[in-house]
This record gives structure tokens, C-alpha cells and sequence, in this order.
């Protein structure tokens, strides 16, 4: 499988119009990876690692392929990533918070415990 570099490059196909902020952006630092990433905060998950350059998202179950965002409005499933531990989290419904840690959804996502009283729901797949 193909890694991911989160590298931020010089140029970035999503980048915000001039003006459209108002006021300056603000950063925010949070983890893609285990890679610190400086992310314009106040905008969807799938939409700053976009900004930042981040163009896999996940892996498809079957054969692998790369995916990344491609509705940005929570129909396509093409975002699915690990958000704080939860897997299958939709990354264009979700804003961006300080301290994320945000990992790339490889295949299929982890079946649940059988009983959920012996895991905590926020990290119900024990990673």
C-alpha cells in the first residue's frame, strides 16, 4: 500500500478566496498519521487535510485503491477516517479540533467487541 506524505506543499488545489475568512485564519495543530500537521482550523476535517495537501484518505476493502473526498456533503463515504479513535468517521461532517488524531481508514473498518460493556464506545476497537 502507498503511504502518505504529509508534507504541506507550495501549492494546494483548496485554497480559501481572499476575503472569504473575514479575518485571518487560524491554525490549528492536530496529528494525520502520527504526523503533526498545522491545519486552517474552522472548517470540516476532509477540508483542512485537503488544504494541507493531504490527497489519500482512506483504502478501499477490496482492492486497495486510494480514495479521498469527492461530495464533501456526507453522501459518498470516500472521506472515511479515524477520528480520535472512532473509525468510519465521516471526515467532511466533522469540524477540526486542536489535538486530533486523525488516521487513514486501510480497508475494512474492525468489527465491534460482542458485548459492548467491555470496551468504552469512543475506542470501541481497542486502538
Amino acid at each position: 500500500m502507498t503511504t502518505q506524505s504529509t508534507h504541506t506543499p507550495a501549492h494546494t488545489l483548496f485554497k480559501v478566496l481572499p476575503g472569504a475568512e473575514g479575518a485571518a485564519v487560524t491554525n490549528v495543530a492536530i496529528w494525520f498519521n502520527d504526523q503533526p500537521l498545522t491545519v486552517p482550523g474552522g472548517r470540516s476535517v476532509a477540508a483542512a487535510l485537503l488544504a494541507a495537501g493531504v490527497s489519500r484518505f482512506r483504502a478501499t476493502p477490496v482492492s486497495g485503491a486510494p480514495r479521498a473526498p469527492f461530495c464533501m456533503m456526507g453522501a459518498c463515504f470516500d472521506c472515511l477516517v479515524e477520528i480520535d479513535g472512532v473509525p468510519s468517521r465521516q471526515a467532511c461532517m466533522v469540524e477540526v479540533k486542536a489535538g486530533m488524531r486523525i488516521r487513514s481508514q486501510e480497508g475494512a473498518r474492525d468489527l465491534p467487541p460482542v458485548s459492548f460493556a467491555d470496551a468504552p464506545m469512543e475506542n470501541a476497537h481497542g486502538r
